[in-house]
């Protein structure tokens, strides 16, 4: 998956731990770039199937609906530990030392609290879902061709989990930055300033990009 990552890395214990999760990460995100492509190829089959044969797809919409959950957010995990999301760089940018760690780990801390209450939430609706001795194991299913709905509503507690370890990991390397002080932390993404994201931009697109 080519990009830039502002995280560092080093031979530490807690430095292969980021690794072994980023690792997982990697793989929900691919899962989520699968289901992409393979909406894509469903699109051309009923699409094409509606114009040439008039017979579109059957359970199209349904489908799409299974998909959406992997879509959404099985990429949650991995954009966080790279610092993909929406920031408020142009505030946080200006801080520097123990005010910045702070400011992270505070703003992280936040959203521990509240990913641990949807993967509550999220997981509640998943069991409303499921049950062993349902046909499929399913309560509830779609309005075309009855795909069971409890895959794709397990996805997001799944998901939604793996963030809320990314940020548990992330909230310690924080706070043990802003006790050490440390310039230079690892496994937690830093923030650089437009013209490091600029440079590092082109050298995505431009095939040149050598982070790890």
């Amino acid at each position: 998956m080519a990009g830039h990552s502002s995280v560092l890395t080093d031979g530490s214990g807690y430095s292969h731990l980021d690794q072994a999760i980023y690792r997982l990460e990697r793989l929900f995100a691919l899962v989520s770039g699968i289901a992409v492509f393979a909406l894509m190829l469903l699109a051309v089959v009923s699409v094409g199937g509606r114009n040439f044969f008039n017979a579109p797809l059957p359970g199209y919409v349904d489908w799409i609906e299974q998909a959406m959950p992997l879509i959404a957010v099985m990429g949650v995990a991995y954009t966080q530990r790279d610092g993909g999301h929406i920031r408020m760089d142009i505030l946080v940018g200006k801080l520097r030392g123990r005010a910045l760690w702070a400011a992270e780990f505070l703003s992280v801390l936040f959203m521990l609290i509240l990913m641990i209450l949807l993967v509550w939430g999220s997981w509640a609706h998943f069991q409303r879902s499921f049950d062993f001795s349902a046909p499929l194991w399913s309560r509830d299913s779609s309005m075309d061709i009855s795909l069971p709905l409890w895959p794709g509503k397990l996805m997001i507690p799944l998901a939604f989990a793996l963030l809320c370890l990314r940020l548990a990991l992330q909230l310690w390397g924080y706070g043990r930055a802003f006790i050490t002080n440390d310039p230079h932390p690892v496994a937690v993404p830093l923030v650089e300033d437009a013209a490091a994201q600029a440079a590092h931009e082109a050298d995505t697109v431009s095939g040149f990009d050598d982070s790890p």
